[in-house]
């Protein structure tokens, strides 16, 4: 590990923080949405109408964030972001495919004929689909050290479909908070269905990842670290099944007339991904590669890092500060999504 004090031992750790929080943000915000396109081919044609409103204002800046992430992970640790992307090239050359696909359909869409809209509902769920499965699969190869075997694939895969199942329920609880009436109901029930597979991915994922070094079975379980590390399963399963129980009770709530508890799904779902994504961090630091390359190896030279963050203290502020205002602005129920 690196001298601390000086900057060529600090400057990567804060970059690596911001890395961290970009990504981690992005999975959240722009999971939502994703979701939100996973789940379009169940619905009815006015439902998608709704469910694309719902996403509407905040779809395309929630992508900020993921090219600030690979910015960062370009200008600051240029000898990692040459081994992940070039490990990743066809899964990540899939993911963008599937990006522009979702942003062409999600125009072309709303001004389509009708004859035509029906396909553009379709490109845009195989967007969600395509980007989501490509994540998910960059995921499991990237955990188990880029090993080209077939347990590697294969869990590979298996990721790809349990971050499918994550992505629904972050859009299915969204769309709970954001809309009413026979959606409303229909979202409880989309929620319900991508539960079971969510948990085990995450499980899968949280077993798989001690198992590919000893350096991070031992910071796991070594002792004290089992003790202190413990609530971070227990708290996770925890949040699972408040999800479990609120969702079998919202039906007969919303019914009522009573919305009290719909912020609770999505609220957990997000703390559950939090949990995940810093349980992973913590395994995998100080490595941008797992025991390949840590974070001081892969970083550009701290002259080049003092520049850089100047950089980033003046966007950072920006981006955080547009993605607060237009959640606030927008906040509440979705109403139709209208060009003029």
């Amino acid at each position: 590990m690196a001298e601390l004090s000086q900057p060529g031992g600090w400057l990567p750790v804060v970059f690596l923080a911001l890395l961290g929080i970009s990504m981690m943000v992005y999975v959240v915000l722009d999971g939502f949405d994703l979701g939100v396109g996973i789940l379009l081919r169940r619905a009815t044609d006015e439902q998608k109408d709704m469910m694309i409103a719902s996403i509407g204002p905040f779809w395309d800046a929630n992508e900020t964030w993921l090219v600030l992430g690979v910015g960062i992970l370009l200008v600051a640790f240029p000898e990692a972001h040459g081994v992940i992307l070039g490990e990743l090239y066809l899964p990540v050359a899939v993911m963008l495919i599937g990006l522009v696909l979702r942003g062409v359909a999600f125009d072309f869409r709303v001004k389509a004929r009708d004859e035509h809209k029906a396909a553009w509902n379709m490109i845009f769920y195989g967007g969600s689909i395509v980007t989501t499965v490509a994540q998910g699969v960059m995921i499991g190869l990237y955990i188990t050290g880029f090993v080209n075997g077939w347990a590697q694939i294969v869990f590979a895969l298996f990721t790809g479909l349990a971050l499918l199942a994550a992505y629904a329920l972050l859009g299915a609880t969204w769309l709970i908070m954001k809309t009413d009436g026979a959606l409303q109901q229909r979202a409880v029930v989309w929620a319900h269905r991508s539960l079971l597979l969510s948990a085990l991915g995450v499980a899968a994922v949280s077993i798989a990842t001690p198992m590919v070094s000893q350096q991070i079975f031992a910071k796991w379980f070594s002792f004290p670290n089992i003790l202190l590390l413990a609530p971070v399963p227990i708290i996770t399963a925890g949040l699972f099944l408040m999800v479990d129980q609120v969702l079998r009770r919202l039906p007969a709530r919303l019914e009522g007339g009573s919305e009290r508890w719909c912020w609770v799904p999505f609220a957990s779902t997000v703390g559950i991904i939090l949990l995940a994504f810093n349980g992973l961090a913590y395994s995998l630091f100080p490595y941008l590669v797992v025991d390949k390359i840590t974070i001081w190896q892969a970083a550009s030279a701290p002259e080049s890092l003092k520049i850089i963050l100047i950089g980033v203290a003046v966007v950072l502020p920006a981006i955080i500060g547009y993605t607060i205002f237009s959640y606030k602005v927008f906040w509440g129920k979705a109403r139709e999504l209208t060009y003029y």
